[in-house]
């Protein structure tokens, strides 16, 4: 079972229009509610790939009832505590005519130290099923920015590896309970760490560093269709997929944290797992909905992944 924690839940109202014109009435060709929220999304792509999955959250307000009844069409166990205030509701804007997408995000609810607490004992009822644990986006008011490192920490003490997606202070905050898998974007990246690499390549020698300096297992950057690099004691590597007409880009970084935590828990070494993590970040564009895929499609797209290695130990 891949259990899955989501500190600042979402909802996702993805809304078509042709491109964004200021000043002007836009009108919709279509409008869809999707789940919202990085571990939320990771829990949609897990059961993409006909797996098991339990998303631990909070629920607020109307919009975290319709975000409950999504999570459950999707076949995923959710526990959820139930909280005061109203959930996120996050607005993407797909642009059909650039094939691009961007965000509008309400303000979210705030969490007291009860919630907190009682977030941690959902974890600690779940934990002892767990093959992984993924974590990851922004904290909502009143999380400490530690609450990424108490997380980790938790499912160490139950044998469990654990994937963080997040940046800034929330990454920094993890660090000293060094996740399995700490993973971010390119943007995301240069803002924690205060480097410059404008390509995944030009970071690669920053990534390296990194695991030295904080003791950190694998750190893995993406970039889109740039694709996903990864960097371990063994070698830094870059795996990237064919070109898409994208549909809809958002969960695409959290299909690709699904893929890699499914088939490292096959049992498949890491440039195997990445190969499937590029696989299925390349199809979720292909859909309308946040992070869902066609396995089949992932499947189609294997064989195509195109993978190098930067950087190894000299012998």
């Amino acid at each position: 079972m891949f259990l899955t924690v989501t500190p600042n839940a979402g909802l996702d109202r993805i809304l078509f229009i042709d491109r964004f014109e200021p000043q002007t009435t836009m009108r919709t060709r279509k409008m869809l509610d999707a789940v919202g929220g990085k571990g939320h999304d990771i829990s949609v792509a897990v059961r993409c790939l006909g797996q098991e999955t339990v998303a631990v959250s909070f629920k607020a307000g109307v919009v975290g009832e319709t975000l409950a009844g999504l999570l459950s069409a999707h076949g995923i166990q959710a526990d959820l505590v139930d909280i005061p205030g109203e959930t996120r509701l996050a607005h993407v804007i797909i642009e059909e005519a650039l094939h691009q997408h961007s965000h509008i995000t309400t303000r979210g609810y705030t969490v007291i130290e009860a919630n907190h607490r009682s977030l941690l004992e959902r974890l600690r009822v779940h934990l002892p099923r767990a093959s992984w644990l993924a974590a990851g986006g922004s904290l909502p008011e009143g999380l400490p920015e530690s609450f990424y490192g108490e997380v980790t920490a938790l499912a160490h003490e139950h044998g469990v590896p654990v994937l963080v997606d997040a940046s800034g202070p929330p990454a920094l905050g993890a660090l000293s309970s060094r996740p399995d898998i700490l993973k971010m974007n390119l943007q995301e990246f240069r803002a924690t760490f205060n480097t410059v690499a404008s390509s995944l390549e030009s970071a690669a020698t920053s990534c390296h560093q990194l695991l030295g300096t904080h003791s950190l297992p694998c750190l893995v950057v993406t970039n889109g269709s740039q694709g996903i690099l990864a960097a371990t004691s063994s070698n830094v590597s870059l795996t990237w997929g064919p070109a898409q007409q994208e549909v809809n880009a958002a969960g695409a970084g959290d299909a690709a944290s699904a893929a890699l935590l499914w088939r490292l828990g096959l049992g498949d070494d890491q440039l195997a797992a990445l190969r499937w993590a590029a696989a299925a970040g390349s199809a979720a564009v292909l859909t309308e909905e946040t992070a869902v895929f066609d396995l089949q499609v992932a499947w189609d797209i294997l064989p195509r992944i195109e993978q190098t290695i930067l950087w190894e130990p000299t012998k």
